[in-house]
């Protein structure tokens, strides 16, 4: 099984996220603190946390459970990023450089799923 630690980069890139994901949400407007901005962090949030989870169950069919929740907190996460822009409430640097970092966590979740069905 993959090191879950802090070197590992699936932890490392799904922790960058959410770090970066409440930088940008912190000049969200007042009137979506519990809207938008509490979702959007929640649903970051979501995505390192069962990522932690998983890792500390100590059986791959376990931890791969919790990477596929995490999968589907990341797409959650996605479409709030997309919201988010459309709403205006960030910059299209801002969506490019969320969404890439998305996108990476994407492929190396995908890549360790795989490689624990093989």
């Amino acid at each position: 099984m993959n090191s879950g630690g802090k070197e590992n980069p699936l932890y490392k890139k799904a922790d960058l996220l959410a770090k970066k994901i409440y930088n940008v949400t912190k000049d969200f407007p007042s009137h979506e603190l519990y809207g938008m901005t509490s979702q959007l962090r929640r649903a970051g949030l979501s995505v390192i946390l069962n990522i932690v989870e998983g890792f500390a169950r100590m059986g791959q069919k376990e931890y791969r459970h919790f990477l596929s929740i995490s999968l589907g907190s990341l797409k959650e996460t996605k479409y709030l990023l997309a919201f988010s822009l459309e709403q205006k409430y960030m910059s299209d640097i801002q969506y490019k450089d969320l969404y890439e970092l998305s996108e990476e966590v994407a492929k190396i979740l995908w890549t360790t799923m795989k490689r624990m069905s093989e």
